[in-house]
């Protein structure tokens, strides 16, 4: 009959035992995989964050990081109206103003008798004085200033005021990138294609997989929400 050892007793304590190594069959705990051929190294790059640029990397991205992540953010028809409106306003106030003043100061209205014989009538008078023609060159040239900046602002930044009051922002489809002055003027040349046909080109975007004008289309551009 055996008894338990004496704790106080060390030559009675059996010595430490060494853990025993998994046999077979037991599950073992195995290290995670090493990164294999093609698997990210580095992080996930956040939205919107800067990826840096080299042989064979992909465009410096957009607020939407790239193009995969800017199809997911296409603006509503309405908003695009909404931007169009408040640009109008913006832009063609001050311009109506001034031409009314320009009616105002140098407009006459001409004076006309008719022949009771005949019954032609005969109309002298009339017409805008020097003035006038001023005022109005001013509110030309006010117009064209103003149609530029609106052209920059979204060519440059992607927004203009009007899209910028709604959220949205005008971008290349391949890089989510701003336009350029350019491509933005080209891009405003091409609306007149949108014009045809009941302005089916304004309405297109209502149906639209990507919410495209022809405009859009054909200049490779997309209406998105901005952050």
């Amino acid at each position: 009959m055996s008894y338990p050892p004496d704790p106080n007793n060390p030559y009675g304590q059996q010595p430490p035992q060494q853990p025993q190594q998994p046999g077979y069959g037991y599950p073992q705990q195995t290290p995670p995989p090493a990164p294999g051929y093609g698997y990210p190294q580095q992080p996930p790059v956040g939205y919107g964050a800067p990826q840096g640029g080299g042989y064979g990397a992909p465009p410096q991205p957009g607020p939407y990081g790239n193009a995969a992540q800017v199809q997911q953010f296409y603006a509503g028809w309405g908003s695009r109206v909404a931007a169009f409106l408040i640009d109008g306003l913006i832009v063609g106030v001050p311009v109506s103003i001034l031409y009314g003043i320009a009616l105002g100061i140098g407009g006459s209205t001409p004076t006309c008798v008719t022949d009771p014989n005949t019954f032609q009538s005969t109309c002298t008078g009339g017409g805008i004085s020097g003035a006038g023609l001023a005022v109005m060159g001013v509110a030309w040239l006010l117009g064209l200033i103003g149609g530029l900046f609106l052209l920059y602002q979204e060519g440059t930044t992607g927004q203009t005021p009007g899209k910028k009051l709604v959220n949205i922002r005008v971008l290349r489809e391949s890089d989510g990138q701003p336009l350029g002055f350019g491509m933005a003027f080209v891009r405003r040349l091409c609306h007149i294609l949108d014009e045809f046909v009941c302005c089916l080109g304004f309405l297109w975007p209502l149906w639209d997989a990507k919410k495209q004008t022809f405009a859009d289309k054909i200049v490779s551009s997309v209406v998105v929400k901005s952050q």
